[in-house]
This record gives C-alpha cells, sequence and structure tokens, in this order.
C-alpha cells in the first residue's frame, strides 16, 4: 500500500462517544456507510453523535471496485421493522439533521424508493423538527421512483456522481455518467424547492480539467451542492489509488465551484459525501426556497 501523506492522517477518536454511538445501533440492529463502507471520519462524526443511516443493506447488488460494502446478488428481503427503527435513533441521537442512504438494490422493482419513503415518514412521525437528506443509488433510470422519494419532502436529494466520464467502466460499470445527470435535471423539474448534491472523489487518474468539466456538468443540471474528496483505498482488492492530491488543489477546486454558482462546495482530503452534512441547515436558512406543491 502507497504510504498516505500527511495530511490523511487522522486524529484517534475518542471512544467514550464513538461507543455509544455504536452501543444505540447495535441495540437497534442498524446499518451505517460510516462502519460498512470504512469511513475515515467516523471517530469524529460518532463523536458528535452523528451518523449515516444505511438502509436495506448491507449487502449491495453491485460490485463497484472502489467500494468497500460487500456485494450480493440475491440481498435479503426488505426488513419492515427498519423505519421505526431508524426513526428511534434519530430520537435517541436528538439528531439535528439525518441523512439515509442506501446499498443498491437492483433486485427491487422500484430500487428501493418506497423503503426510503417509510424511513423519511418515520424520522417525521417521531422527530418533526429534524432534517432530512437522502443519498440515493441511480435507480436504473426508474424515474417513477425518482418521483416517489421527491414527494416524500426530503430537505436535501443527494446523489453522488462518484468519477469523471472517462473513468466511469473502470471505477462505475454499472453506472451511467449521463443517467446521474439526467437525474439531477429530472429531481430539479419534479421539486425545484429541493436542495441538490452530488459527491465525487479524486486520486483515480483523472485530470484537473476533467473534475472541472464534472463540476460544470453538475451546475448545467442545476446541483446546489458538491463535495470532493479524496479516494482511499479499503484493501488489496479494490482500486488502487493513482495520487493524492494536495490541499491545494481541493482549495482551488473548491474556489472555482463558487465561481460556478454551487450554493456550497466541501473540498478537501477528507470530505466524503456525508462529511459535515448537518451544515446544510444554515444554508437553507441563507438561501430558503418556497415549496409548491401541486
Amino acid at each position: 500500500m502507497t504510504v498516505k501523506p500527511d495530511w490523511l492522517r487522522v486524529k484517534a477518536p475518542q471512544w467514550e462517544r464513538v461507543g455509544n454511538v455504536k452501543e444505540i445501533l447495535r441495540d437497534l440492529t442498524l446499518n451505517t456507510v460510516c462502519e460498512e463502507a470504512s469511513c475515515p471520519n467516523i471517530g469524529e462524526c460518532f463523536k458528535a453523535g452523528t451518523a449515516t443511516f444505511l438502509i436495506m443493506g448491507p449487502a449491495c447488488t453491485r460490485a463497484c471496485p472502489y467500494c468497500d460494502i460487500d456485494f450480493e446478488k440475491k440481498p435479503k428481503a426488505l426488513d419492515p421493522t427498519e423505519p421505526a427503527r431508524l426513526a428511534e435513533a434519530v430520537r435517541r441521537l436528538k439528531l439535528n439533521h439525518v441523512v439515509i442512504t442506501s446499498v443498491n438494490r437492483d433486485d427491487l422493482p422500484d430500487g428501493g424508493a418506497s423503503q426510503f419513503v417509510r424511513c423519511v415518514e418515520a424520522v417525521r412521525t417521531i422527530s418533526p423538527h429534524t432534517t432530512i437528506e437522502v443519498l440515493i443509488p441511480d435507480l436504473c433510470g426508474h424515474w417513477e421512483a425518482l418521483e416517489l422519494i421527491l414527494q416524500a419532502q426530503p430537505e436535501v436529494l443527494n446523489h453522488n456522481t462518484e468519477t469523471v466520464p472517462r473513468l466511469y467502466r473502470r471505477v462505475r460499470p454499472q453506472g451511467k455518467y449521463e443517467r446521474t445527470m439526467e437525474l439531477f435535471q429530472r429531481s430539479r423539474q419534479i421539486a425545484p424547492w429541493i436542495y441538490t448534491k452530488s459527491g465525487i472523489m479524486v486520486g483515480l487518474g483523472e485530470t484537473n480539467e476533467e473534475v472541472r468539466q464534472v463540476m460544470r456538468d453538475l451546475r448545467a443540471v442545476d446541483c446546489d451542492i458538491l463535495t470532493i474528496g479524496q479516494y482511499l483505498q479499503p484493501s488489496q482488492k479494490h482500486l488502487k489509488v493513482d495520487d493524492f492530491i494536495t490541499p491545494e488543489q481541493f482549495a482551488a477546486w473548491k474556489a472555482f465551484g463558487e465561481e460556478l454558482g454551487f450554493l456550497q462546495v466541501v473540498s478537501s482530503p477528507l470530505t466524503r459525501s456525508s462529511y459535515h452534512a448537518e451544515e446544510v441547515r444554515g444554508l437553507m436558512e441563507r438561501y430558503p426556497r418556497q415549496k409548491v406543491i401541486n
């Protein structure tokens, strides 16, 4: 494994607080992407009492070579008690903002959209003041399923672009760059008041100009929020890191994104899609939007 530069070294977490969050998650039999995907920020986020819940998992129907989540061609049936257990965790953790994501469930007719809806509704019932971000898969282009999720009224609709078009076949073989852009375009048309968000990984062999073009493409479909972070190889069997991007380059992309008109750009080596996601509450206050229900 390539030696990581100093700027990627993470402080050891205070396990007393981490253990408290873990205890709640174990008690309610819940998964988090923080643990399943080996996120480097797990100590910081668990210490702060935040977590990104992983529903319909922990096994995924896709085997993307960068991801540390387990692959399973025929995962288990959905658990009808999962939404209530997730909502109870939100209550116990006293979360002001919750992120709900999922594995890909290409085996389901709606890609799991109905389970997202049930989770959003359960959180709304038990913790009505908690703002909700859903980090969704591409749903295989099932746009009726996307509309179903948007009708549940999450404050933020997040979907990761992951990488530049040239690297899609190697990095995200079952995804389509054009489909990801269409997802954002349709989301804006269906529910223009919902904030949209995307994230990309760097260090996989992309060029500076390719990253900038992805940023332009996301603004062209009116994406509001962008996260950019360093790809880290979870194990020897995963894609190797091509390059460790400097903090200065991340700062340059942040400045470029702000020039393009993103409402928020979070760009640093340790940034992940849900890192400091709760800051969106402040963004919503600065850039309020009026809901229009037909």
